[in-house]
C-alpha cells in the first residue's frame, strides 16, 4: 500500500516583482519617469538614478537585449493596475441563462411573481428562459400554453426581446428572452407628430401704455 501524502503546511510560494535590487543584470536600458530614455547604463547606476528621485527601478521588459527598466514610483503603479483591473472585472459581465418555470393554468399572484423575477433577471443583464411545464394530457393544451408566453413577453417589452419566439421541447414549451439594447418605441409614440411649442405675444402692456398716454393728452387739455 503506498504512503498517504504528507499535508505541505508551508505558505505557497510568492512570486515577487523585478524591482530594485532584485534586477540581476548588468546592463540595463533605463526609461526616466518622465518618458526620457537615459540609454543603455549599468545597474548600479540605474540604481542610484531611482534612489536619487525617491522611486523605483522597476523590470518592464525581460527579453529585450538588454532589458528594459523604467524609474517609477512602484506603490503608486501597483495600485493603479489593481485599481483598473477591479473596475474591468466590474464591467465585464458574465451573461447566465436564468429559467422561470410554471404552469400554463398560473394564477395572476403567481404570474406577477414570476415577471417579478424575470425583470430582476434582465436588469442584471442575464437571458431568461420562459418554460411553460405540460404535465400528463395538459400537452394537448400546446395553444394556451404559448399564449401565456406571448403575454409575458409583452408585459417585459420594455425591458426585454424575443431572442427565441415560444417553441415545444419535449413536454415543455419554452421561450427565450435577452436584454433589451435599445429602449422601446412604442407605436402611438411613433404615430403621433411632435409637438410644436407656440410662442404666444401679451397685449397687456400695449393696453397699459395707450392708457398712460391717452392720461397725459387729458391733462394738457
Amino acid at each position: 500500500m503506498p504512503p498517504r501524502p504528507r499535508f505541505d503546511r508551508r505558505a505557497p510560494v510568492r512570486e515577487l516583482p523585478n524591482i530594485n535590487d532584485r534586477i540581476n543584470y548588468p546592463k540595463l536600458r533605463v526609461v526616466d519617469a518622465d518618458g526620457t530614455q537615459l540609454g543603455v547604463i549599468q545597474r548600479e547606476e540605474a540604481l542610484e538614478v531611482a534612489k536619487e528621485r525617491e522611486l523605483d527601478l522597476v523590470l518592464v521588459s525581460e527579453k529585450a537585449d538588454p532589458p528594459v527598466c523604467r524609474i517609477m514610483d512602484y506603490g503608486k503603479f501597483k495600485f493603479e493596475q489593481e485599481k483598473k483591473a477591479k473596475e474591468a472585472k466590474k464591467k465585464s459581465h458574465q451573461t447566465e441563462v436564468k429559467e422561470v418555470k410554471m404552469r400554463y393554468k398560473i394564477d395572476q399572484h403567481d404570474y406577477d411573481v414570476r415577471i417579478g423575477h424575470a425583470i430582476r433577471f434582465l436588469k442584471a443583464g442575464d437571458k431568461v428562459k420562459c418554460t411553460v411545464i405540460f404535465r400528463g394530457r395538459e400537452i394537448q393544451h400546446t395553444s394556451l400554453a404559448e399564449t401565456l408566453l406571448r403575454r409575458m413577453a409583452k408585459d417585459l417589452e420594455e425591458q426585454a426581446e424575443v431572442q427565441q419566439a415560444p417553441k415545444r421541447e419535449g413536454r415543455n414549451m419554452i421561450m427565450f428572452l435577452t436584454p433589451r439594447k435599445t429602449p422601446l418605441i412604442k407605436k402611438e409614440q411613433k404615430d403621433s407628430p411632435p409637438v410644436r411649442t407656440v410662442r404666444t405675444i401679451s397685449t397687456r402692456p400695449r393696453a397699459a401704455a395707450s392708457k398712460v398716454v391717452s392720461r397725459t393728452n387729458n391733462r394738457e387739455n
